[in-house]
């Protein structure tokens, strides 16, 4: 309760973050993917001392750079833009967890750049044994860099043991504990994989462009590329599979209970067919490498990375860091004091703003807020301040995500005082009401006032008028 909130209308600050981020992944990953076909077929190359495919590589490289070095920093320094006014605690939680692999990743990922521009810019400067040398140095330092955010990504869904060693007070092991979680093998596996089959697909994207009708080269190049697609897949089933074998029961129930989840995995799966359809296609018929078959190509591959992030994401849910922080930004620490004391009069900034626009609340004795004396007049006003810090992280406040004036739909008053008191009960994936019943009812009343009539009470209503 340390930080502001950050209203985001109609898309709410968590679809933002879901849209930067979820962008920064198809590049990050070709990133990783790209690089290692690059370097693996850059090598091949100067072997066979087949020139026609090493001047398209570098026509691929200049692509490659441009897009993930120029592109994805943009995206990437969007990410830390975002996650920093949406999710405050979270970031804070993460930063203080994983400063030294941060920095480590920042050490790697300098080593990107400055390999990634040697190794484009010097191409035909540097020996074939050099410039290859150079190629698998970026390629191992974004594969580093992957492994990295992989575990503080993973570190999200699944902990491990880490709330238990930070609170028995042994820190000096916190990093490793919370590192190698649960879920960084599998998923470090599944990104690999992804990584792969995102290069393979933009590679056959550019290909489609690029190689003209010059048949033979384009040829050459949906045959290389498939190998990358097929080992791809592999890993990131193998990945993928083992990491939904050790999700938590809580994570397994909302896979299982919320429809939405289950559409999109049946998304993902059905991209997926289409991408393996597509790829044996053009395997028997390279010259059908156009570029409306290199664009459906890119967008199944994107498909099927989207509803894997997609899923990823929600079964977080009511977290942002599992069984650390709430997706309301409040600490599963904080909830009973919360409970008890009011989650106004322990915001910072809460009880600042509350103070300055409502100073009757105050209570001149003992400097405590107490809102048994907001004026009927100002009750809907305070329920916005509570709705803001208690619900805006994950609900717009009308029309948009998660709307709560469509959500809050009510045929009886008081149903929603009761819903919030008990909310994790209830709903499973929200958080637990983090105020006092006092809070409860102001903003139980504030969403009465902005919600949208009860359908069928409005069928009632005009028949009874009738």
């Amino acid at each position: 309760m340390d930080y502001l909130w950050w209203y985001v209308p109609i898309a709410t600050a968590p679809m933002l973050i879901a849209f930067i981020a979820t962008v920064h992944v198809f590049v990050s990953h070709y990133a990783v993917g790209g690089g290692i076909f690059l370097a693996a077929e850059t090598q091949w190359a100067h072997k066979q001392e087949n020139q026609k495919y090493l001047d398209y590589l570098k026509k691929h490289a200049k692509f490659f750079v441009l897009l993930t070095v120029v592109f994805g920093a943009i995206t990437g320094v969007g990410i830390w833009w975002t996650i920093a006014l949406a999710s405050p605690l979270a970031t804070e939680t993460l930063i203080r967890t994983f400063v030294f692999g941060w920095g480590t990743e920042w050490v790697f990922f300098v080593l990107e750049l400055a390999a990634a521009f040697f190794f484009y810019y010097l191409w035909d400067r540097l020996s074939p044994r050099n410039h290859t040398i150079m190629g698998w140095i970026y390629a191992l330092a974004a594969w580093i860099s992957l492994v990295l955010i992989t575990g503080i990504t993973a570190f999200m869904l699944d902990p491990g043991k880490w709330p238990e060693i930070t609170q028995a007070g042994t820190q000096g092991t916190a990093f490793w504990v919370a590192f190698l979680n649960p879920q960084f093998l599998p998923q470090t596996i599944a990104r690999t994989g992804a990584a792969l089959l995102l290069a393979s697909s933009y590679v056959l994207f550019h290909a489609s462009i690029f190689t003209g009708e010059d048949a033979e080269l384009k040829t050459l190049v949906v045959r290389r590329s498939v190998r990358y697609v097929l080992g791809g897949i592999a890993l990131a089933v193998i990945g993928a599979a083992w990491s939904g074998a050790i999700l938590s029961d809580a994570a397994r129930m909302a896979m299982l209970r919320a429809a939405a989840l289950n559409i999109i995995l049946g998304a993902g799966a059905g991209a997926a067919g289409m991408l393996v359809l597509l790829l044996l296609l053009l395997v028997w018929k390279p010259k059908w490498l156009t570029p409306v078959a290199g664009v459906a190509v890119l967008l199944a591959s994107l498909g099927v990375l989207t509803a894997g992030e997609f899923v990823r994401e929600a079964l977080r849910k009511p977290f942002v860091v599992v069984n650390c922080v709430y997706g309301n930004q409040i600490h599963v620490s904080q909830v009973a004091k919360l409970r008890e004391t009011g989650l106004l009069e322990n915001g910072r900034w809460t009880k600042a703003y509350m103070a300055e626009k409502f100073p009757y609340v105050v209570d001149s004795a003992t400097g405590k807020l107490n809102l048994d004396l907001v004026k009927p007049e100002d009750a809907n006003a305070v329920g916005e301040v509570i709705f803001m810090h208690h619900c805006n992280d994950c609900h717009a406040r009308t029309l948009g995500y998660n709307g709560l004036s469509l959500l809050s739909t009510s045929a009886r008053k008081g149903e929603l005082k009761e819903l919030l008191l008990n909310l994790d009960s209830m709903i499973y994936y929200m958080p637990p009401w983090c105020g006092t019943e006092k809070e409860a009812d102001l903003l139980a009343g504030y969403l009465e006032s902005i919600a949208e009539p009860h359908p069928a009470a409005v069928e009632k209503k005009e028949g009874g008028a009738q």
